[in-house]
């Protein structure tokens, strides 16, 4: 049987690039260590706006700091009358230790159906997506339905303060006139039953990443030391580590486990922590993601205190990674601190808001039927993302953030194991069903 002639130019599908657009962005190691010593993103900005300016669309490439890179560009939608979509996604990667993995994390490694390397779901994968869609639609002369802001930004794994919040804050007229975003970590399938349902991402919790501080009497060891930092420290971090975070649903968790509900039959009573917890567990990999989304979260992170045994310090700290509600914050910070106790101060290493945004829509529509298109009989479901993204950031703008990097997912894969995990990867299959739900979300919303 003859071969099948390779693409040419005009001929080129996304689903044909996708795939090698994503092996190379997983090339370029972008392992952001949140302390300025990793090795930045502009190599593989410069590779994303190569690919941008072949097909005639010019980014706008720029740094907030020497190899911190961003860069946004408009591309004309059909109507264009309408608040212009912001599709965004980021270049920089969570670290990867390359002894720990079954292929190295940065070669991009293709076995069989998957696609290997650190970015892969996280979030490589679906700025491949957007890029091969937008370079099809170029080549084809088609235009999305209204202005489309493409923007892929640096930093997000450590807050975005040198990538989209530094856009936001200096080059905010890159979004002049967008109104709604799409981005990541949403719009991917979970088995329930014998039903496959996609969770669109249409809330995230606040973060605080806080600092505990404790000042008391230095002094010899061997002394009664009834002001012991160390010891106020210490009484704070097990408050706050064993607090039992009440259940506490929120519009968007409650409309997913109504969901499922529908799905497997089972009762759904907010009041029954026991059914909840049961719901949840229907989702499979993802009750990961949803099971922290019932309540508020505090996990205490890192202690640092003292330089010798026999030296009580006059100072100690810890850190603590909280997560918080969207409507929920004033009570969060009323507990937190009463649980601090009054010998600790707490103060912000880094806060962001929490999101809730409309689970209906004309945005919300397109993205159900661009998914229901291609897997006809698939449900969609709101869920709220326990983890944070760069519509934090946009929303300072005004502009509302859904997750919807959209995926097909095999139905034994532990996806949410895959962000920050070893041996992150993801189906060729989804990638490619990506590209098709995303050209159509493009083409209609």
């Amino acid at each position: 049987m003859p071969s099948q002639p390779a693409p040419t130019s005009s001929t080129l599908t996304a689903a044909d690039e996708v795939v090698d657009i994503c092996r190379e962005l997983i090339r370029f190691d972008t392992s952001n260590y949140g302390d300025g010593s990793g090795p930045g993103e502009r190599a593989a900005a410069e590779y994303t706006a190569t690919l941008l300016s072949d097909v005639g669309i010019e980014p706008e490439v720029f740094e907030s700091a020497p190899g911190r890179t961003s860069l946004v560009a408009r591309i004309e939608g059909v109507d264009r009358s309408r608040p212009a979509l912001v599709v965004h996604g980021h270049l920089d990667v969570v670290p990867a230790r390359a002894e720990d993995w079954s292929v190295h994390p940065f070669a991009g490694h293709v076995d069989g159906d998957l696609l290997w390397g650190r970015g892969a779901v996280d979030m490589k994968d679906m700025d491949a997506m957007v890029l091969s869609v937008v370079r099809q639609m170029a080549r084809e002369g088609r235009r999305p339905a209204r202005d489309v802001v493409l923007a892929m930004f640096a930093d997000e794994e450590a807050g975005g303060t040198y990538g989209a919040r530094w856009a936001v804050d200096h080059r905010p007229e890159l979004f002049e006139g967008a109104s709604e975003a799409i981005s990541e970590v949403g719009g991917f399938s979970v088995t329930v039953g014998d039903r496959r349902a996609y969770l669109v991402q249409t809330a995230e919790k606040g973060l605080a990443w806080l600092r505990l501080v404790a000042e008391g009497r230095a002094g010899h060891g061997s002394q009664v030391t009834p002001d012991n930092a160390v010891t106020h420290v210490a009484e704070a971090v097990a408050r706050i580590g064993r607090h039992a975070w009440p259940l506490d649903l929120t519009p968007t968790v409650r409309a997913l486990l109504e969901g499922v509900a529908d799905l497997t039959g089972l009762p759904f009573d907010p009041d029954d922590e026991a059914g909840v917890d049961a719901l949840v567990a229907a989702l499979g990999p993802a009750s990961r993601f949803v099971g922290a989304t019932l309540r508020h979260t505090s996990n205490p992170t890192q202690l640092t205190a003292g330089y010798k045994a026999n030296v009580v310090p006059g100072r100690a700290e810890a850190a603590v990674d909280t997560r918080f509600l969207p409507g929920r914050e004033d009570e969060f910070w009323a507990t937190l601190t009463e649980l601090a106790g009054p010998h600790v101060r707490v103060e912000k290493i880094h806060h962001d808001v929490a999101l809730e945004a409309p689970t209906s829509g004309p945005l919300v529509d397109a993205m159900t039927q661009a998914l229901v298109a291609e897997d006809p009989g698939a449900v969609v479901l709101p869920y709220t993302l326990s983890g944070g993204t760069d519509n934090k950031s946009l929303s300072r703008l005004g502009i509302t953030g859904y997750g919807f990097a959209p995926l097909r997912l095999p139905a034994d894969l532990d996806f949410a194991g895959m962000f920050h995990g070893v041996d992150e990867r993801v189906s060729i299959d989804a990638l490619r069903f990506g590209t098709r739900v995303l050209d159509r979300l493009l083409a209609t919303c």
